[in-house]
């Protein structure tokens, strides 16, 4: 399929993991990718992949939780690009700590960069795809949005505002021409998830939570992404679609 050819796609978190099996996959379908990392050693190496491979794509240092940084970093992608049709708003940070022992700086940093970060990026393009009167967001939650767990009081709550975050710019955007949903995953196993957790957890956590016996891969969200950022999800507006194996179920 090629479903993005002569559009642009802006993702943030592009560097590794998920975020970079959504780029990977909108490029597949003919967009110029716009990469967005706070890392610039991983965005060299997701660029250089995916033009190895024949691809379009570009990089942008980013750091989300910076107003100032995202405003102009999307001025200077909207220059160099002309426009921006889809944007993948998927950089998130996650770590386990028990609610009492939260320090109040990581509370702030986890707030920083999953809720108020997503909240800039997509504000700052929004405006944007409505000047121009069309465009597509698809913003990353979490089944930690949805139902909470124990250690992860901080990403939770993130993940929580997430959800709404993304129901309220449905009721305001959609008139402009916008469609927004959200992505929910369960377990997906990322460079994150695997420095989090030992493969004795993990083989616990299959066969005690997910009914299709396997963990989520990273292609597993990127295809979802893709489908909501396409025409064919054209009357799917202000959505949290789970992507669990079954988890929540």
């Amino acid at each position: 399929m090629q479903r993005f050819v002569n559009r642009t796609a802006l993702v943030t978190g592009a560097g590794q993991g998920i975020g970079f099996a959504i780029a990977e996959r909108f490029a597949a379908e003919g967009a110029h990718v716009l990469l967005a990392d706070i890392k610039e050693s991983v965005l060299i190496e997701a660029e250089a992949k995916l033009q190895a491979a024949g691809y379009s794509a570009s990089r942008y240092v980013l750091d989300v939780s910076n107003p100032d940084q995202v405003d102009e970093t999307v001025d200077r992608m909207i220059e160099e690009r002309g426009a921006i049709h889809i944007l993948a708003n998927n950089a998130g940070i996650a770590w386990e700590e028990p609610f009492v022992d939260i320090k109040h700086e990581n509370w702030r940093r986890m707030i920083d960069v999953n809720l108020n970060g997503m909240f800039y990026v997509a504000q700052r393009v929004a405006r944007h795809m409505k000047e121009r009167g069309e465009g597509a967001i698809v913003n990353m939650a979490s089944t930690n949005g949805l139902a909470g767990e124990a250690k992860y009081a901080h990403y939770n709550a993130s993940k929580g505002g997430i959800v709404l975050l993304t129901k309220t710019m449905a009721l305001e955007l959609g008139t402009a021409g916008i469609r927004v949903n959200a992505v929910c995953p369960g377990y997906i196993q990322t460079p994150m998830s695997e420095a989090i957790d030992d493969p004795a957890f993990v083989e616990n956590y299959i066969n005690n939570h997910i009914p299709l016996g396997r963990v989520g891969k990273p292609k597993d969200v990127a295809g979802v992404f893709a489908f909501l950022a396409s025409d064919d999800a054209a009357f799917i507006h202000g959505e949290c679609i789970v992507v669990d194996g079954g988890q929540l179920a």
